[in-house]
């Protein structure tokens, strides 16, 4: 059986709704692991003392999902901190031991917004579409050779019902065993590697 590696970045998990019960479905599917990465790097993430241990994290799984809240249209500070401690390491200073084997794993966004679908989009209140305010995820995926799911996006996730909440979980988890699924059968290292820039 394959595995699929969440990594969840929200900044106070304690106080969630929606990342709680997203992650709380997720946990529940078979040969998944979750890592609250907060709670590991309560005072950020560096490259040389945890950059190994997350990058062998990666190297160890066949699929990754990045979990998160939208924050003034950007990630938390630990998942940009994440980015450049765990794959400068592994692109930029381990690429043949690390990067390389990465290469071809497939990467999905999950990620929860506080406004409703409307507002983003182009003359909508946030100005931009989702797609365009998760480009440089996709880029750095894109970089990195990882192929892109479309991403899971939760709507007004503060704003939910417990009821609804409970619906966008069992979605979630719907969500991703298709994902896998699909993934799977397509071969998680279908993707011929990238060469380095010669």
């Amino acid at each position: 059986m394959t595995k699929t590696l969440i990594l969840l970045f929200h900044p106070d998990l304690a106080h969630s709704k929606a990342n709680a019960a997203l992650a709380a479905a997720a946990a529940k599917l078979p040969a998944v692991e979750l890592v609250d990465m907060q709670a590991i790097y309560p005072h950020g993430i560096d490259l040389s003392k945890d950059g190994e241990r997350e990058a062998r994290r990666l190297l160890e799984c066949d699929r990754i999902v990045l979990q998160f809240p939208i924050q003034w249209y950007s990630t938390p500070p630990l998942l940009k901190a994440w980015q450049d401690a765990v794959l400068t390491r592994m692109f930029y200073i381990a690429y043949e031991s690390e990067g390389h084997m990465l290469e071809g794993k497939p990467l999905m966004v999950a990620a929860t917004a506080g406004n409703i679908p409307d507002a983003y989009r182009p003359g909508g209140r946030n100005m931009f579409t989702m797609n365009a305010l998760l480009a440089p995820l996709q880029a750095t995926a894109h970089r990195c050779g990882l192929p892109w799911a479309e991403p899971f996006v939760l709507y007004q996730a503060n704003k939910l019902s417990a009821e609804a909440l409970d619906a966008a979980a069992i979605e979630y988890a719907a969500t991703l065993k298709r994902w896998i699924v699909s993934s799977t059968a397509l071969g998680v290292k279908a993707l011929e590697p990238r060469r380095a820039a010669q």
